[in-house]
């Protein structure tokens, strides 16, 4: 019995030990969890600084007033390019929107002689057809002639236009 008593105190003390050292090493793990978050720290602020660093070298070397200088003449030249790109845009549009309207106005010319001549129209040689065509062709460029006097005008309102708005961008 003795002896029994004697194992089992060992027993109750070799437990308390085990956990005693389950104990110690959770708080070591912690430990080396705080040291390596202290050493990412001060790794983190070594970098910061040495950004700090490179920040007043790059603020040094720039300087802010020949920057807003330059700025000022991309935004102006950037402004012309637009006026520019517009006119040109719109001179296209109108070159383009001219020959479609042709091709257009020849289809429905073709469309209405056809409504009102039937099938003799079809029956015509090919040769009266393109000289009945010549005929409304001419008064097209008649009109497009006009057109072209008209938009001369609207050209030169638009010109001024223009230069207003680059009197306003240089002042």
């Amino acid at each position: 019995m003795v002896s029994a008593k004697a194992l089992a105190k060992e027993i109750v003390r070799s437990r308390k030990t085990v956990n005693r050292l389950h104990e110690n090493k959770a708080q070591l793990n912690s430990i080396s969890m705080h040291l390596g978050e202290s050493i990412a720290i001060a790794r983190t602020v070594g970098h910061l600084s040495k950004s700090a660093e490179v920040m007043k070298l790059a603020n040094s070397l720039m300087k802010a007033p020949e920057v807003a200088v330059t700025m000022q003449e991309f935004n102006k030249e950037m402004t012309k390019a637009g006026v520019i790109e517009e006119i040109v845009n719109d001179a296209v549009d109108s070159a383009l929107d001219s020959e479609d309207i042709e091709e257009e106005i020849e289809e429905e010319v073709d469309k209405v002689l056809t409504a009102i001549a039937g099938e003799t129209a079809a029956e015509l040689p090919e040769a009266v057809r393109k000289e009945r065509m010549k005929q409304p062709a001419q008064t097209v460029e008649v009109a497009q002639e006009e057109e072209a006097i008209a938009e001369g005008a609207d050209d030169e309102e638009e010109l001024e236009e223009i230069r207003a708005r680059l009197a306003k961008v240089r002042s």
